[in-house]
């Protein structure tokens, strides 16, 4: 075990209503949520000392477990402030946030899980600028993902489940193997679907497109974007995209807590330019979360 890896960071780890120090916090290996994927999570992000729509994010994390069949036993509230003690705790202004619940071990292992003990966790760590945002007005690189969004007919979409997040994982790795920041994922149809944990917009003559949210996430990100350029008077289309529309658009970007606001310049063979939409919003967001670009 590395003396230096991410599992030796220092600090603390919330985990079923008390602090554990962040190199102890093991669970047994034969969890169910190992074996069997049943977990999810929810990525925060907390600027100057307040973790950004808190209550929206708990909420979402319950439903998620909610969907996959786990009964938090915590509410929203509890989340919340357990969440808050441990931004304290750990020390941090500006963090990543990462709540986490899972089946854990039971009295055997199979894909039956409901007398298996539902935990909750929250570790949280300093999530620094990698980019100005002059840096960032350059663009990320994708290209199309080998994998698409799964029909809603055959995993449930509306939870963010870690199983859901495999074929993300391995389309993350291709792109980047291949010179890539990241890959677009199409839906099961063929149509524009996200980025691989990031929801994607377009702008086509001063007014923004994104696919509709029916096969994937719905970000609580995209959600706001969509908020403040409504506010801002920029008309938003929400539907489906085809790809041989892609060259359609000028500007493009991607949505997400990690990602904030990201413009993109390319998608293999389309090129984009960050202008000024791209721009407004982010300062926008920059605005309302407290950030300082």
């Amino acid at each position: 075990m590395s003396a230096t890896g991410f599992e030796n960071k220092p600090g603390y780890i919330w985990i079923n209503g008390e602090f554990v120090k962040w190199n102890e916090s093991y669970e047994h290996i034969l969890n169910h949520a190992m074996h069997y994927g049943s977990s999810v999570f929810e990525g925060d992000r907390a600027y100057n000392g307040k973790i950004f729509k808190l209550d929206e994010h708990s909420k979402r994390l319950i439903r998620s477990a909610e969907i996959l069949g786990m009964k938090v036993p915590y509410t929203a509230e509890e989340i919340n402030q357990a969440c808050i003690d441990t931004l304290k705790k750990q020390g941090f202004t500006n963090a990543y946030v990462r709540p986490y619940v899972w089946r854990g071990i039971g009295d055997g292992l199979s894909i039956a899980g409901d007398n298996n003990k539902i935990n909750l966790l929250i570790a949280m760590w300093e999530w620094p600028s990698y980019y100005s945002k002059d840096e960032l007005m350059q663009g990320i690189k994708l290209c199309f993902a080998e994998y698409k969004r799964p029909s809603p007919a055959t995993a449930p979409f509306e939870a963010k489940a870690a199983g859901l997040y495999v074929i993300c994982t391995l389309s993350k790795h291709k792109a980047e193997a291949k010179g890539y920041s990241d890959a677009l994922m199409l839906d099961y149809q063929g149509n524009v679907a996200e980025a691989t944990s990031a929801n994607i917009f377009f702008v086509k003559d001063g007014e923004l497109h994104t696919p509709k949210a029916d096969t994937f996430l719905n970000g609580i990100t995209r959600r706001t974007v969509i908020a403040l350029a409504k506010d801002a008077n920029i008309k938003v289309h929400e539907g489906y995209i085809k790809p041989e529309e892609l060259g359609d658009f000028t500007e493009c970007f991607l949505t997400g807590t990690a990602a904030e606001i990201t413009p993109v310049s390319v998608i293999e063979t389309h090129t984009y330019k960050p202008a000024a939409v791209t721009a407004q919003l982010m300062d926008a967001y920059y605005k309302l979360v407290g950030k300082t670009a």
